[in-house]
């Protein structure tokens, strides 16, 4: 087969797209190390001010709800402004949402300052994402959509791991982290102001405030089967931002703000590790074995919980974490298959809008349930989400097909 994904990649190649491209990732992986941040905290928010599981999950409602807004409104404004201002300009939400949480004592402050995080972190996953796509090198050829779907997933595990120990072992522990996050954001920002601009600013960016869905017809027929991978990925993403860090601490008995944030990250690191293994297989293929594998991880995690077990809960969590990353990194190549520039964001935004979609909804259900239902009883619920969309993803799952001939799928 041939290798047929540098469609992507069809700006210049200078040293200038190489800053660009290096800027852009670090500045994705920056606001979503801001968005990362909160987590290790949760549980000193629930100690000391009470907040309870409920509102802890009401935090990641609001955080996937105005990034969900954002992509629908905003998902196309990098199109017509250039990648750079809408870049900054989420930089800038996110450094807003960091000074907000520096002050927290009760959950509307908490609420708001995540809201805000959202809104910052739904226009950095259209602007920064199609900025790397734009200007990521041709070879090797995976690179753009690795870098594309998993920056985020490395962010908010750096994000995690630095808060837990910030909180633990370093001053000021509601603070500090939230410091450091608006010092890098604020660095990113610096960063991709000396980048150059991959799209040429045009007329039209009030008319692209107009909500609308938009997929290339090639990549409609793929877009079931990637919204299933998507939903179950960041569903349990949600999960581990909401409940898991009260399952951490009543389950599995550990109060350790470190260890917390390991445990996140050990769903989120993985994922970037496990992306790169993607491009040896077919789109398809991919996507089957990263589900099956993410299924695993899911048996391992409920029968951790069932026996109290610390180790089996994270190495099983590092399993569906590697399964993650394979299936989203082949979902994204797939849908981003021979896309044109002006295709990109519009593709992204569809992207995320699902992937926030499933960390939204079952949140707010979840957290409803949460009053009623045990943790352990929530945690089925998704690991049930996780057997359904395995199940449509082996049955379902489809190459992307190649322009010229129509046959040939894309590795």
């Amino acid at each position: 087969m041939q290798n047929v994904t540098p469609a992507i990649n069809q700006v210049g190649r200078g040293g200038t797209f190489r800053l660009a491209f290096l800027s852009a990732v670090i500045s994705l992986v920056a606001a979503f190390v801001a968005v990362g941040s909160t987590i290790p905290l949760f549980n000193i928010y629930r100690a000391e001010e009470g907040f309870s599981n409920a509102d802890i999950s009401m935090t990641v409602v609001a955080y996937s709800a105005a990034t969900f807004t954002t992509l629908l409104v905003m998902g196309r404004l990098s199109n017509y402004l250039g990648r750079r201002p809408t870049s900054i300009a989420s930089l800038g939400l996110l450094v807003l949402g960091c000074l907000l949480l520096l002050n927290v004592h009760d959950i509307g402050t908490l609420i708001a300052g995540r809201l805000l995080m959202g809104l910052g972190a739904g226009l950095a996953s259209t602007s920064l994402t199609s900025y790397i796509v734009d200007a990521a090198p041709a070879r090797p050829a995976w690179l753009a959509s690795v870098a594309s779907s998993q920056t985020v997933m490395f962010g908010l595990a750096l994000g995690a791991i630095a808060s837990g120990a910030l909180v633990q072992f370093g001053p000021w522990p509601r603070e500090l982290i939230y410091l450091v996050a608006v010092g890098l954001l604020l660095l990113s920002a610096v960063l991709i102001a000396i980048s150059p601009e991959t799209e040429t600013p045009s007329p039209g960016a009030w008319r692209s405030l107009r909500p609308r869905v938009r997929v290339p017809a090639r990549a409609r027929r793929l877009l079931p089967v990637a919204a299933a991978v998507f939903l179950a990925t960041w569903a349990t993403g949600a999960f581990y931002q909401a409940f898991v860090p009260a399952l951490v601490e009543d389950q599995l008995h550990t109060r350790s703000p470190l260890v917390l944030g390991l445990v996140f990250a050990a769903y989120m690191a993985p994922s970037a590790l496990g992306a790169p293994l993607e491009g040896r297989f077919r789109s398809a293929a991919a996507q089957r074995i990263g589900m099956i594998i993410f299924l695993a991880g899911w048996i391992g995690i409920i029968t951790a919980i069932a026996t109290s077990t610390l180790a089996l809960f994270v190495a099983a969590t590092i399993v569906a974490g590697g399964g993650q990353g394979i299936a989203l990194s082949a979902a994204t190549r797939g849908l981003l298959y021979g896309s044109a520039l002006a295709d990109r964001a519009p593709i992204f935004s569809v992207v995320y809008l699902i992937c926030y979609s499933a960390a939204t909804f079952p949140s707010l259900i979840s957290g409803q349930l949460s009053k009623t239902f045990s943790l352990p009883q929530i945690a089925l619920g998704y690991g049930a989400l996780a057997l359904l969309a395995a199940l449509f993803t082996v049955v379902a799952a489809r190459d992307p097909r190649t322009e010229t001939t129509g046959t040939q799928p894309a590795r």
